[in-house]
């Protein structure tokens, strides 16, 4: 997919696990489950890795939008939302994702909504998500947390390509 001549996506190969994991590190995103097949990147047009995502599938086959993270020099520039949008296409809904809860605006411009009631999420989703509103007790502030889902009776189509 070309996207001007700015930079393209493509599915990751294995040459690219080092930068995946180099850039979700540097932008302090969750690190695990950091496969390189299941990938999408942005590269510039010298080849180098500028962005990243994955779709991850949970044991209780829930899937995730996951380490969506684009470099700073490149933010702004649409990098995010084209892996994003192109990630939705190809998985299709339903689709869950943990987020800080400051970047739920973002993602509701792709149709994910919050899902606040832990007895609405998958398994793996309830269980992170108590998790995260325990530790949430003893920091300051609301839960920094946000758990959300996609599917297609609440995605305007405008948002798919």
């Amino acid at each position: 997919m070309s996207l001007g001549e700015e930079f393209h996506l493509r599915q990751a190969i294995a040459g690219d696990a080092g930068a995946i994991r180099a850039l979700i590190f540097r932008v302090g995103i969750n690190p695990r489950d950091l496969d390189w097949r299941r990938f999408l990147v942005a590269v510039d047009r010298e080849g180098r890795l500028i962005g990243c995502g994955q779709v991850k599938p949970h044991s209780d086959g829930s899937r995730e939008l996951a380490s969506i993270a684009v470099r700073p020099h490149w933010r702004r520039r649409g990098v995010a939302s084209e892996i994003i949008r192109r990630l939705m296409a190809d998985a299709g809904p339903p689709l869950w994702l943990m987020c800080r809860s400051e970047l739920a605006g973002f993602y509701r411009r792709y149709g994910f909504g919050s899902i606040e009631d832990p007895s609405r999420m998958p398994r793996y989703f309830r269980r992170v998500y108590r998790l995260a509103s325990t530790a949430a007790r003893w920091l300051p502030g609301d839960n920094p947390m946000a758990v959300m889902a996609w599917d297609t009776a609440a995605t305007p189509a405008a948002i798919l390509p």
